[in-house]
């Protein structure tokens, strides 16, 4: 209990918090789809327009936001950040049309751009080196956690509270987050009264506080194939998060309750990939010393694993075989997180929330083409599968690029 209670462990456990509330705030719109779609008349092409909001500004801020948090520091970013997404879910359920759904999702975007690349720079300096991996990969399995329990838990909100209802109650418990955040967390660890000379030693020598030019050109050059393979990932995962909930729903009629069921056991399925990911990585870092092999091991095993788990869906139509492929598909991309979560505090550690910004605009950029494009697949051709075959593509490209990775057998000491 008392290894529970120390300060590094709390800090971590809100960041799991922080990590599954993003997410939840993010996907409850997918199982609520149904619900506004119908009220608004929204075809699927309307649809994945409203799902893609959420991705502008949030890769508009991927840079801004690793600027901003190693500049003001995690605490003072979350903060601001948590507030602005909380007010953008309620926000939500007070839209009238295409337009203000829209916008409030845009909102919400602005308020998540900088969350992971400020959680990054938290990471730097409260997690050893040989548990960044763990840290990454437990972290993200909270927001896969996220994913699962939506689409349950938003379902019997829209029942019980109709959809409106539904992001009232979860920005409200945004809220509550925020204050935890900003009334423990300490950017540095040698200022928070709850840590202990063990804690101390353990963690990485504090970086000297000084105002150092970013290195753009180099920083640039070593990010831009971890960007690639970050936008083949997060092509997956923003099929997955916008489409399987409807996919359930129309293409085995089933209701709101029973999509949002089977849903979430394809989600579950993440939260154990992104965990693995991560320990896989460091224990393969600590038994061999050489990071480039520890990082790529786990990440091109989960593209490829995910590609070969899809293949069922080009030729099976049975219930039970897609789900288990879907949700194989998703455990194997998921151990691509950890790992690469790490890479950038392995390539930049004095600028890893700039490098995580960099990173990360992969995965939003793939945010807004990708539920664009599947919402028109899927009007075009009535294929719900098809989004998830050419997905497929994406995996194997992932895999490719991966090798692309500028990551040294060592850490790098500075950008």
């Amino acid at each position: 209990m008392k290894r529970l209670l120390r300060s590094p462990t709390i800090v971590l456990a809100l960041l799991c918090a922080m990590y599954f509330l993003t997410y939840v705030d993010r996907v409850n719109i997918n199982t609520a789809a149904s619900s506004i779609k119908e009220q608004f008349h929204l075809n699927n092409t309307q649809l994945g327009f409203v799902f893609s909001a959420f991705a502008y500004p949030y890769l508009a801020c991927q840079i801004v936001g690793g600027l901003i948090s190693d500049r003001w520091g995690a605490r003072k970013t979350l903060v601001i950040c948590g507030l602005v997404w909380a007010v953008a879910t309620m926000l939500t359920g007070l839209s009238m049309g295409l337009v203000s759904l829209f916008m409030a999702r845009l909102l919400l975007g602005l308020g998540e751009g900088a969350t992971f690349p400020a959680a990054t720079q938290a990471m730097q300096k409260w997690v050893p080196a040989h548990r960044r991996g763990f840290a990454q990969g437990l972290t993200h399995s909270f927001s896969r956690f996220g994913n699962a329990v939506t689409p349950p838990i938003v379902a019997a909100l829209v029942v019980s509270l109709t959809w409106r209802g539904s992001f009232f109650v979860i920005g409200a418990i945004s809220l509550i987050w925020v204050v935890l955040w900003g009334l423990y967390f300490r950017d540095d660890p040698r200022d928070h009264p709850g840590m202990t000379p063990e804690d101390l030693a353990a963690l990485p020598p504090p970086v000297e506080k000084r105002k150092v030019a970013i290195p753009w050109g180099a920083l640039v050059k070593r990010m831009w194939p971890v960007t690639l393979t970050y936008f083949c990932y997060g092509w997956t995962l923003w099929i997955y998060l916008n489409w399987i909930p409807s996919f359930f729903k129309n293409s085995y009629q089933m209701d709101i309750k029973d999509s949002a069921i089977f849903a979430a056991g394809v989600f579950l399925a993440g939260v154990v990939g992104d965990t693995l990911g991560g320990v896989v990585s460091d224990r393969i870092l600590r038994r061999t010393g050489k990071l480039r092999l520890a990082r790529l091991t786990v990440i091109v095993g989960g593209f490829v694993g995910a590609l070969i788990s899809l293949i069922p869906l080009l030729f099976v139509r049975d219930l039970t075989t897609v789900v288990l492929s879907l949700s194989a598909g998703f455990f194997f991309a998921e151990l691509v997180v950890g790992p690469i979560w790490s890479v950038p505090m392995d390539i930049a550690p004095e600028h890893s929330g700039t490098a995580a910004g960099l990173m990360n605009i992969g995965s939003a950029g793939a945010a807004i083409v990708s539920p664009i494009i599947g919402g028109y697949l899927i009007d075009v051709t009535g294929n719900w599968y098809l989004p998830f075959i050419v997905t497929m593509g994406m995996l194997g490209l992932g895999a490719v690029c991966a090798f692309g990775m500028p990551i040294r057998s060592e850490p790098a000491r500075s950008t």
